[in-house]
C-alpha cells in the first residue's frame, strides 16, 4: 500500500470520528512511515524533524489570539454590535433579521477577500473580528457553517484567482516551480487557468447560502469570548483601537511577519492606556488558549508532512496513478486531481504542495499532451483543494478558532467537512472541466 494513502486515509477516518486532529496528525504520520518502509525511529526522527517548520505560525496565530482579547476588553465589540443592529433596526422583525443576516455575511466575506490580495493579513483579522459578533450571530440563528463557508472562500479563491498580495506570491511560486519542471509559462496565464476552477468555488459557496445553511441554527445561550456587560466606551478607546489595528497592519506588511504585527498592536493598547497593564497576562492567556489549538495543528501538521516526503511515495503514487490513465486525457485528469486531492489533505498548504506537485504532474501532463492552461489549471487546483478541505489548512483552522470560541463549533464538522463538500467537489468537477477543454 502506499504511504501517502495509508496516512492520509488514517488521518481523515480519526478526525471524522472526533480523535483531537493534533493526535490524528500524528497517528496518521506513524502509519504513513511504516508504510513507507521507515522504521519507528526514522519515522519519528522525521516526524519531529518537521515540526519546526509551524513553530512560527503557532506563535504568531498566539499572539494575534492576545491581541484579539486585548481589543475585546476596549469595549470596542459592544460597539460593533450596536452599530449591526442600529444599520437594521428600524425595519420589521423578520426583515430586520434578513437585512442583518446579509450585512455580516456581505462584511465578512468583503474582510476575507481583501485580507489576500489588498490588505494581505491572511488569516489574522480571525480573531480580531469574528469572536466579537458570536453572541449577534446566535441571537440572529446563523448557521456556523455557513460563516466557516464564506470565510474559507475569501480565504482561498481571491489568492488562487488574482495576483496581488498571497496571489501575488502564490503565482509565483507556480510559475518558477514548473519552470523547474521543464515548462516555462507567462504568469498572465493563471488568472484565465484558474478563473473555472474558483467559479466553481463560487458556485459552493452560493449552494451554502441560499440552500444548505439558509435555515436556522440555535446555538442556546452561548456567550462569546468577547461578550460581557455592558460598559461604557470611551471615545478614546476607539480611537487608540483603530491606531492599534494600523500598527498591527503596518508591522505585519513591513516585516513580513504577523509576530511583529501582533506586538505592535499589543504595545500601542497598552502604551495608550487602552487596556491596563495589570490585565496584560490574563490577556495574553485568554487569547493564546483561544489559538493554541491552530498553532499546534500547523505544528503537527508540518511533521505529518515531514514523514510523507521521507518515505518518498508521494512519487511512487503518481507512477502508480499514471499506469492506469492510458490514453484517455479526462481520465488521466482526473486521477492527477484525485492524486493531488490526497497529498494536499495531508500537507494542508497549497504554498508547500505545488512544489511537491509541479515536480511530477509537468512531465506527466506533457506526455498527455495536455495545453500551458490546462497544466496550470491541473496544479493551481491540486493545491486550492489542501486549503479548501483539509483539517490541517490555516485557511479552515483560523475559520475554527474565531467561531469556536465559546467552544460550540466543532472544527472537523463544522468547518472541515462543510468546506469539502461545497468548495473541494466543485474545484474538481471544474478544475476537471478545465483541463479537459483549454
Amino acid at each position: 500500500m502506499n504511504a501517502v494513502i495509508i496516512a492520509v486515509a488514517v488521518m481523515l477516518v480519526l478526525s471524522l470520528l472526533r480523535v483531537n486532529v493534533v493526535l490524528a496528525l500524528a497517528v496518521g504520520a506513524i502509519a504513513g512511515g511504516l508504510t513507507g518502509g521507515l522504521s519507528i525511529n526514522e519515522t519519528i526522527e522525521a516526524f519531529t524533524g518537521g515540526l519546526g517548520g509551524g513553530a512560527t505560525i503557532a506563535l504568531s496565530y498566539a499572539l494575534l489570539g492576545g491581541f484579539a482579547v486585548a481589543i475585546s476588553r476596549t469595549g470596542i465589540p459592544e460597539v460593533l454590535v450596536k452599530l449591526i443592529l442600529k444599520v437594521v433596526g428600524n425595519e420589521g422583525e423578520g426583515e430586520r433579521k434578513g437585512l442583518a443576516k446579509a450585512l455580516i455575511i456581505l462584511i465578512l466575506l468583503l474582510v476575507a477577500i481583501s485580507s489576500q490580495n489588498l490588505i494581505p493579513i491572511h488569516i489574522a483579522f480571525v480573531p480580531l473580528l469574528v469572536p466579537p459578533i458570536l453572541h449577534i450571530l446566535d441571537m440572529l440563528k446563523i448557521d456556523r457553517r455557513l460563516i466557516a463557508c464564506v470565510l474559507a472562500f475569501g480565504l482561498i479563491a481571491p489568492y488562487v484567482l488574482l495576483p496581488y498580495g498571497f496571489g501575488l506570491l502564490f503565482h509565483e511560486v507556480i510559475a518558477n516551480q514548473m519552470a523547474l519542471a521543464g515548462l516555462e509559462i507567462d504568469m498572465a496565464d493563471i488568472p484565465t487557468a484558474m478563473a473555472l476552477p474558483v467559479a466553481g468555488m463560487a458556485l459552493g459557496l452560493i449552494i451554502a447560502i441560499f440552500i444548505s445553511y439558509r435555515k436556522p441554527r440555535d446555538y442556546g445561550d452561548s456567550q462569546a469570548i468577547a461578550s460581557g456587560p455592558d460598559r461604557e466606551v470611551r471615545t478614546r478607546n476607539i480611537v487608540f483601537t483603530i491606531i492599534a489595528l494600523a500598527a498591527a497592519l503596518a508591522g505585519q506588511i513591513t516585516t513580513d511577519s504577523m509576530i511583529i504585527g501582533a506586538i505592535s498592536g499589543i504595545a500601542v493598547l497598552y502604551a495608550t492606556g487602552a487596556v491596563r497593564w495589570k490585565d496584560a497576562d490574563e490577556l495574553l492567556n485568554d487569547g493564546m488558549k483561544m489559538m493554541a489549538f491552530v498553532g499546534f495543528v500547523m505544528i503537527a501538521a508540518n511533521g505529518f508532512a515531514g514523514v510523507i516526503q521521507a518515505t518518498g511515495h508521494v512519487e511512487s503514487l503518481v507512477e502508480s496513478a499514471s499506469g492506469m490513465l492510458g490514453d484517455n486525457k479526462s481520465i488521466a485528469a482526473i486521477i492527477m486531481l484525485l492524486v493531488g486531492l490526497l497529498v494536499t489533505m495531508g500537507i494542508g498548504s497549497s504554498f508547500a504542495t505545488v512544489p511537491i506537485i509541479a515536480a511530477i504532474f509537468v512531465p506527466l501532463s506533457v506526455e498527455f499532451g495536455f495545453s500551458t492552461l490546462a497544466i496550470i489549471s491541473l496544479i493551481g487546483t491540486a493545491g486550492a483543494l489542501g486549503d479548501a478541505g483539509s483539517p490541517a489548512s490555516d485557511s479552515t483552522l483560523g475559520p475554527t478558532a474565531g467561531l469556536n470560541a465559546d467552544g460550540k463549533h466543532n472544527h472537523i464538522w463544522d468547518t472541515c467537512v462543510p468546506t469539502f463538500i461545497h468548495f473541494n467537489i466543485p474545484l474538481i468537477i471544474f478544475g476537471w472541466i478545465a483541463a479537459v477543454i483549454l
